[in-house]
Order: C-alpha cells, then structure tokens, then sequence
C-alpha cells in the first residue's frame, strides 16, 4: 500500500489580547463599517508581551498537540516553522521550538514564503513521511506580525493579528492523508508586497528606523487582483486533477487574507459558504498561522475520509493548493 502523510493531530494559540476595529477607531482614520467592508475583519489578537515572539506561540501550539495526543515531545523526530517573523535572522525558529518543548530528538528548519508557508511547509514534510525517512513530524505555523506592521498605516494596521497553529503528520496506508498538491511563485510580484528592510541588501540601520522600513509595504489593490485569480485557480486545479465536484468537497480551507478573496475561491469551486473555514472576522490575517488555526478551529467537525482543499496566496508572489483526506 501506497504510503501518504496523515495529519493525526493539531494544536493552537491565540494571544489573549484583542484588537478590535472600535480600538483602531481611536488611533488611526478609519472606522468599522470600512475595515469589515473591504476586509470581514472585525478582531484580531495581539501578542504584547515583549519577551515573547514567533517561537514562543510555535511551542504553545505544539505543546497542545502533544498534550492532546499523549505523545512525549521526545517522540518527535522533525519539526519545520513556517513564518516570516523568526525570533532572529538565526538560529532557526524550529531549533527554539524543538528546545522550548525539548524535542530533543528532533531536528528542523524553518520555511519562509509569506503566507502561503504553511502549506509549503506541509507539501515539504509529507515528503519525509512519505519517503520512510520519518515517522512523526511537526509542522507549525507561526506569526507575530504585530511586530512588522505599521500601527499608524491605515492600509495595513487593520489586516493583521498574531497566533500560531501545528499539526502532526504520520504515516498511513488507508487512503487518507495529503493526496496531492501543487506550488506555484512568480518572483515579480515582490514589489506589490515586501519588507524592505532588515535583510542583507537594506541591513538594518537608524535611518531604516527612521524610515519606518521594517514594516510591511503593499498595494493592496494588486495584491487582490493575483491573489482572487490564483487562489481559485489552485483550488479548482485540485478538484480537476483529482476528479472532485463541488459535493466531494467536505470543507476549502482558505488562506485567511481578505473575505472577499475567500467568498471568490468558493464561488470558484462552486462550494457554498457553509462548506468554507472561515474565521477571518475574530483573528484577521495570521499569515502562516491562517490554515492550521482553521483545521484546530474546526478539528470537531471533520470526520475521517472528508476531504478538504487548501489553497492560498501570499507576497512574492507564492501560492498554492493542497488536497487532504482527513484522517481521523
């Protein structure tokens, strides 16, 4: 039988501070009818504690997991962090996590394609699983993006929150687990949604503080139009491809960046809202967190054998999409 990567476990956090859009009333020219109009954003959670970042969320969520699977983090073998907000240039966030929850068997590294991480992250542990090499593999979202957005910027302040979310792979010989995905860049998109600086072509310096560019740039109106073309695009090549209509489908587990975005991937597919993950409204856009907050927010519905389409976009231009039996 034909080995395939399940995920048999997740986990999350969420900060207990919430930034609500009355808030962002008070400090930035916006309001809240204009903020859910073009967003569906209403809240999102903050992480304010100074000592505390992208690793630290990773170890809450992972911790979690474990706890709920009845595993020792001695058990873990590999653990791969997407995020594009590391607790430093080096080491590797998943070398914290590892020592933060003493994997101490465990090695890992870090994947960074903005938000669509995560699902880079997950095509590229299911490799592990599937090869043999590895048995139990963590794969973790995590995003302090309170840290590299603009509070005084309209455009970008409104859309963002911190959290983080993991998933266990094993391997299986039942049918279920990753039955396909596909990745896709297109590098000339890195203008319409970057960080300028802090990396080795615009190292940090008083007058990139100054300048405010260690906090996210973007055009937002075209980062919309690839993102609602691709994301559905993807999605739909996941259906084609595994010859599935718009009843397969159990759930779309969309990258959460914008409702709109969202409401056209499903229109896309031909899927209904009821059947699409959706809690942009409570936590905004988390980044690499988005997709696997999703699958713990609603780990009690799924039932095993359900299949779920991942799909997402994020600067660079990445994206991709994914196809997940669910197995358990």
């Amino acid at each position: 039988m034909k080995i395939t990567a399940a995920i048999t476990g997740v986990g999350s956090y969420l900060p207990d501070y919430i930034l609500t859009n009355e808030e962002l009333e008070r400090t930035i020219d916006t309001t809240n009818e204009w903020i859910m109009s073009r967003s569906g954003i209403s809240e999102r959670c903050i992480l304010k504690d100074k000592d505390k970042a992208s690793a630290y969320m990773a170890a809450e969520a992972a911790k979690q997991l474990l706890s709920k699977k009845g595993l020792s983090p001695l058990d873990i073998e590999l653990i791969i962090v997407a995020t594009v907000t590391p607790d430093h240039q080096y080491p590797a966030t998943a070398n914290i996590v590892a020592d933060m929850i003493g994997a101490k068997n465990a090695w890992g590294f870090d994947i960074q394609a903005a938000c669509s991480s995560f699902i880079y992250a997950l095509t590229t542990a299911s490799k592990f699983i599937e090869s043999g090499a590895h048995k139990k593999v963590l794969v973790i979202g995590s995003d302090k993006m309170s840290s590299i957005v603009d509070f005084t910027c309209r455009k970008t302040a409104i859309l963002f929150g911190d959290g983080a979310g993991a998933v266990l792979l094993e391997p299986t010989t039942d049918g279920t687990g990753i039955i396909d995905s596909r990745m896709y860049s297109d590098g000339s998109g890195k203008k319409y949604l970057y960080q300028p600086a802090g990396g080795s072509l615009m190292p940090s310096s008083i007058e990139t503080v100054t300048n405010k560019e260690h906090f996210v740039v973007m055009d937002g109106p075209a980062v919309f139009k690839v993102a609602v073309i691709k994301m559905a695009e993807v999605a739909a090549e996941m259906m084609e491809r595994n010859h599935l209509t718009s009843d397969d489908v159990a759930f779309l587990v969309p990258h959460q960046a914008n409702k709109r975005i969202i409401e056209a991937t499903a229109n896309r597919m031909g899927v209904s809202m009821d059947k699409v993950m959706l809690n942009i409204q409570k936590y905004g856009n988390t980044t690499s967190a988005t997709l696997p907050l999703c699958l713990a927010e609603w780990e009690h519905q799924l039932k095993k054998g359900d299949n779920l389409i991942l799909t997402t976009f994020g600067a660079g231009f990445t994206w991709g999409g994914l196809y997940l039996k669910w197995s358990y």
